[in-house]
């Protein structure tokens, strides 16, 4: 951004910017950094205005742990801080979107709906690395659905962008038939829990064998989400701290216990 001076003879001229700029982005994606705010350039580039609406661009690297993994990848994600909860990208996001990349073998051609999805990181990489995806968020959260779709586009992704308000049963729900369900951080408010509980089992009994990974913090109420489990006939068949499996480079970043857990039917009740 120019101040209106003028430059020193110290300056980089601007050919001199532009090749240690690229330097920078090929030292980034060779060393899978965790990840980086580009330009306000780059934000202009996605049709939105930083200056305006406090908009930015945050880039998430994956895979590079060594030279002969061919899976490197990177996804922008547009955030806007000015606006609410769905608007960017929070802690619970990067470690199922990391998660999802070492478990990438489970992805491959299988069908995935992310809920409460947001601004879509785990989703979006459950697409890199061959899911066919929907995202979901709530039905009445047009700006967070728009940028939704401006983000695949950003992307080159072609995911589905779906209006699913939790408890609610409307007609498109009842097509969905996800072998993986996603949600990061969706148990957050203990008010909307017994919805997101009913969803998840309407999904899961919609799809057999399916299951459905979420991450969270350690704020939520262990005992309510227990109880709702046993209520709506589910169960945990893996529990896991997200420290365990992050790379020290994106462990660093994070705060907070967050677990990440896997949620299947309880067959005995179904």
């Amino acid at each position: 951004m120019s101040s209106g001076s003028g430059r020193s003879d110290d300056d980089p001229t601007e050919e001199e910017e532009e090749e240690e700029e690229e330097d920078n982005e090929g030292d980034d994606a060779a060393s899978a950094s965790c990840s980086l705010v580009p330009s306000p350039t780059a934000s202009a580039s996605a049709g939105v205005s930083s200056a305006r609406t406090m908009t930015t661009i945050s880039r998430h690297y994956f895979g590079g742990d060594s030279s002969a993994d061919d899976h490197v990848f990177f996804i922008d994600i547009i955030e806007n801080m000015r606006e609410d909860y769905g608007m960017f990208v929070w802690p619970c996001s990067k470690v199922l979107a990391e998660y999802i990349w070492q478990q990438r073998s489970r992805f491959s051609g299988v069908s995935v709906v992310e809920l409460g999805a947001g601004t879509s990181l785990p989703g979006l990489v459950a697409a890199k690395v061959g899911a066919n995806v929907i995202l979901t968020d709530n039905s009445y959260q047009k700006e967070v659905l728009d940028n939704m779709k401006r983000i695949c586009d950003f992307n080159k992704l072609n995911c589905e962008i779906l209006g699913l308000t939790w408890g609610e049963w409307e007609e498109p729900m009842f097509n969905l038939h996800p072998q993986i369900v996603l949600g990061a951080d969706v148990l957050y408010d203990s008010t909307d829990f017994d919805d997101l509980f009913a969803t998840v089992a309407f999904l899961l009994e919609n799809s057999p064998g399916s299951v459905f990974m979420t991450t969270y913090h350690n704020r939520s109420g262990h005992h309510l989400i227990e109880f709702l489990m046993v209520k709506w006939g589910l169960k945990c068949s893996k529990l896991l701290d997200g420290y365990s499996f992050m790379p020290p480079c994106k462990a660093c970043s994070l705060q907070g216990n967050i677990q990440l857990v896997e949620i299947t039917l309880d067959k005995q009740f179904s």
